[in-house]
């Protein structure tokens, strides 16, 4: 059942259920959590129901829960950011309901109401409003989550499944900060594949992937660039985020063909680059390719796309012991455009062209 009706209740959190607020210098990411969560459960018979803005807390759960058992679990990520006039602003969070009801979609998961669920989104925002961060930068972190609740066993889909959204301050997502990043190319272990949930945004794929990460960090590289599960060869993305290259002027990134996810920055830095004027490519490339370009210089930059770190420049490749330097390593002149540009619409102090911010209050 799909209530687009939802009624939202709100118990607001007592004195002594307040926390304290963090330095905001050492915010880091994901590690502290504000006062109030917002709540609601669906099962077969009724459909969504309880929506609550409420103290933030633990909660209960069967050990049977299937969650823990078959994986149906989906997240987004999103921020708040404090900006122009002391206002507050989201960045495009009807495209990350939309994306995560499809992602529901593709784990027999049900859908929810988007536009209650964002309307509820901005009170929790407004009523929290102290935790957004007056940091140059610093952002709220918004953590959007469903996971299945029903306590059995037998893989199927659930009939009982709890929706959450939790919101914790933030700094810089890569201790490196804007700086660039070293990438580890990864040639034996996979992310995704055709048909498979590579575009749905399910713990499962970060789970997978961890194994590939702990070993590139101790090879000293940030993250690790993935690459296609049947020939090994197409680039697909950089860790958690989406790949870019900027190859004789043309601004490349793989396709969204069933097993990358399909980001909203990554969306926003197509549209940013084409109206540019850039040459904006949605095609497969090889890694032979992007080496081949960095050995012969027609590789001038290479950078990540997400929610958390924005843009993160990419100044090294290691590729089978080949050691690609990108644009000397430094940061380039058009990663370091975007990274402005986007933090500016973001923070409300440049105009909305494309209509993404989205202001709480």
């Amino acid at each position: 059942m799909f209530n687009q009706d939802l009624e939202v209740t709100l118990q607001k959190a007592s004195a002594d259920q307040l926390k304290p607020k963090p330095d905001q210098s050492t915010l880091g990411f994901g590690q502290f959590f504000t006062d109030h969560m917002f709540t609601m459960r669906w099962n077969r018979q009724d459909g969504w129901r309880g929506a609550t803005i409420e103290p933030y807390q633990s909660f209960e759960m069967d050990p049977a829960a299937m969650v823990f058992h078959y994986g149906q679990a989906i997240f987004e990520g999103m921020k708040a950011y404090r900006g122009k006039d002391d206002q507050i602003f989201l960045f495009r969070p009807q495209d990350n309901f939309t994306r995560m009801n499809q992602s529901a979609e593709r784990m027999c998961m049900p859908r929810f109401p988007q536009e209650r669920v964002l309307q509820a989104l901005r009170a929790m925002v407004y009523l929290d409003q102290e935790w957004v961060p007056k940091t140059p930068g610093a952002t709220l972190y918004i953590r959007p989550t469903m996971i299945a609740t029903e306590p059995a066993l037998g893989l199927r889909p659930a009939e009982e499944y709890l929706f959450f959204i939790i919101c914790c301050p933030v700094g810089a997502y890569y201790a490196e900060g804007f700086s660039p990043t070293r990438i580890y190319v990864e040639d034996k272990y996979v992310r995704a594949v055709p048909g498979g949930v590579g575009n749905a945004k399910t713990a499962g794929n970060y789970a997978a992937s961890v194994k590939a990460q702990v070993e590139a960090h101790k090879k000293g590289y940030t993250q690790v660039l993935w690459l296609d599960a049947v020939e090994r060869r197409y680039v697909e993305e950089v860790g958690t985020s989406n790949i870019f290259f900027l190859i004789n002027n043309e601004l490349i990134t793989p396709p969204l063909e069933g097993s990358i996810l399909p980001g909203i920055t990554r969306d926003s830095v197509l549209q940013l680059g084409r109206d540019w004027g850039y040459r904006v490519s949605e095609r497969r490339i090889t890694i032979d390719e992007v080496v081949a370009a960095g050995k012969d210089g027609s590789l001038t930059e290479s950078f990540g796309t997400g929610t958390a770190a924005v843009i993160s420049p990419v100044g090294e490749l290691c590729y089978r012991e080949q050691h690609l330097k990108i644009n000397g390593g430094a940061t380039g002149d058009l990663a370091k455009r975007l990274f402005e540009e986007l933090q500016a619409i973001q923070f409300g102090y440049l105009e909305d062209a494309h209509k993404w911010r989205v202001r709480v209050g």
